[in-house]
């Protein structure tokens, strides 16, 4: 994986109750960051917040945190299926640039309001909000923070 091409976006700083028993990072709380992180980015590239995580391949925990560190979460679209989108992850240490996991492959699932997969139709990658579904978005008179 080359980080090169991966765009990270969300940090997390590494406290007391994100430990195990070891004093590191627990990778229960680091899959679940990277789920969230990676479900999000579904919902902006397929312009649908109904997406549900589908498969995940191998997980490579590469090193760990430690308690006061920061990490982030970086993802990169490769593939869209017909009702799917797959990418990639790295975490890795904000300071040291140190990987931290790795998971080469996570399959997300766009559903519809009755949850059953349907097609999305995006075959491009984007980073503008347009797509957004229209019901998301605040109405013209609705003040925006900036």
């Amino acid at each position: 994986m080359h980080t090169d091409d991966i765009n990270f976006h969300t940090r997390k700083w590494i406290r007391p109750e994100d430990l195990n028993a070891n004093g590191t990072l627990f990778g229960g709380s680091l899959l679940r960051w990277i789920d969230e992180e990676a479900a999000i980015y579904a919902m902006i590239q397929l312009g649908n917040e109904r997406v549900v995580t589908k498969y995940m391949s191998e997980i490579n925990f590469v090193s760990s945190a430690e308690q006061g560190d920061i990490v982030e979460m970086g993802l990169r679209a490769t593939k869209f299926g017909r009702t799917s989108l797959t990418m990639r992850a790295e975490v890795r240490n904000l300071f040291t640039r140190q990987r931290i996991l790795t998971v080469d492959s996570m399959v997300f699932v766009n559903l519809s309001d009755d949850g059953v997969p349907t097609p999305h139709g995006q075959t491009e990658i984007t980073y503008e909000r347009d797509r957004i579904p229209e019901r998301l978005r605040p109405a013209a008179h609705e003040p925006r923070w900036h």
